[in-house]
């Protein structure tokens, strides 16, 4: 029986899904600090990847475009929601909560405290594990600033991860 070609897209995109879900997750976690939103944009992200599956398909980093609408979808997600008005008397859920057992907790919050393009850089490069090339085409940023940026949240991270490690042995 002869195989469509739609059957064999379905399939090469069925293979990419499976073999890349997880580690897009993490990235977006790791750039999101949420778990709940990290799930939602990365199946946003998929969606948009299996609309355009013959131009996604041949992308040299297909993940990393993943990744990219992911976090182009939270900006886009984010700027609808702050015109909206929280209605009296109703509490705002709480998306700091991860129940990720991936990810370390401490490097979590580590990650949430720093600015939004070094938490970008350190998911496509540490998360991803994109060369700085292909991190800084995903960004639309020059080389350099991907490794500054990276520099300087691995700076951090190291820092503030010693504090709380030093804290718990403490205890």
């Amino acid at each position: 029986m002869p195989v469509r070609i739609g059957d064999v897209e379905h399939l090469e995109f069925e293979d990419f899904y499976q073999g890349n879900r997880d580690a897009c997750l993490r990235a977006v976690l790791a750039a999101t600090g949420d778990r709940q939103l990290a799930e939602d944009l990365v199946a946003e992200a998929f969606t948009r990847a299996w609309t355009s599956w013959r131009k996604v398909g041949r992308h040299p980093a297909p993940h990393a475009w993943i990744v990219r609408v992911a976090l182009n979808t939270r900006v886009t997600w984010w700027r609808r929601r702050r015109h909206e008005v929280a209605l009296a008397g109703h509490e705002a859920v709480d998306r700091t909560a991860t129940g990720d057992d991936d990810v370390d907790p401490a490097l979590l919050a580590a990650l949430r405290r720093l600015p939004r393009r070094q938490r970008e850089v350190v998911a496509l490069r540490v998360f991803l594990d994109l060369d700085t090339e292909t991190a800084a085409r995903t960004l639309g940023i020059a080389p350099g600033t991907v490794t500054t940026h990276l520099s300087r949240a691995v700076a951090t991270l190291r820092g503030d991860l010693a504090t709380v490690n030093s804290q718990e042995g403490e205890r």
